[in-house]
């Protein structure tokens, strides 16, 4: 049977009458896929000058992502808080809430030679898009043995 699917989960997970692991097996459990498994999905990709960074962010706002540069390390957080309506008790109650509700976050060592200025940043639809310009790190002068006789 075909199950509306969010997140590789199914629809219905969480309510005892929608189980489908009851109609299984019990040796066999039915295997569990988180949702964050698919939050913040990231595309990496190397142009000319630099590196495109895509990070899939569905139901954010601009407002609740921070990128952050500390270290060397370039950091992406988004922040979702749970809305709260005193009208919800008056329609009805819910069953059953799907949204994200949380943190979620995202490291990536970009090296020390990037700066705050080598990072350009762009919300759009849902995707967060950094474009990183590619420099190079200072090079570490080699120990020059000399021979001796």
């Amino acid at each position: 049977m075909l199950v509306p699917s969010i997140f590789n989960d199914s629809f219905f997970d969480g309510f005892p009458f929608f189980d489908n692991r009851a109609i299984q097996p019990k040796k066999a459990p039915a295997p569990r896929i988180s949702r964050m498994a698919n939050v913040m999905k990231t595309d990496v990709k190397e142009v000319e000058g630099g590196y495109e960074v895509k990070v899939d962010l569905p139901g954010f706002k601009k407002e609740d992502i921070e990128v952050e540069l500390k270290e060397g390390y370039l950091t992406i957080t988004a922040a979702k808080n749970e809305e709260k309506s005193e009208g919800d008790d008056k329609d009805g109650r819910y069953i059953c809430r799907e949204r994200y509700v949380g943190t979620c976050s995202r490291s990536f060592y970009v090296g020390d030679a990037i700066g705050q200025d080598d990072i350009k940043a762009g919300f759009n639809e849902g995707i967060l898009t950094l474009d990183i310009a590619k420099k190079e790190e200072p090079k570490v002068e080699e120990k020059k043995l000399i021979d001796i006789h």
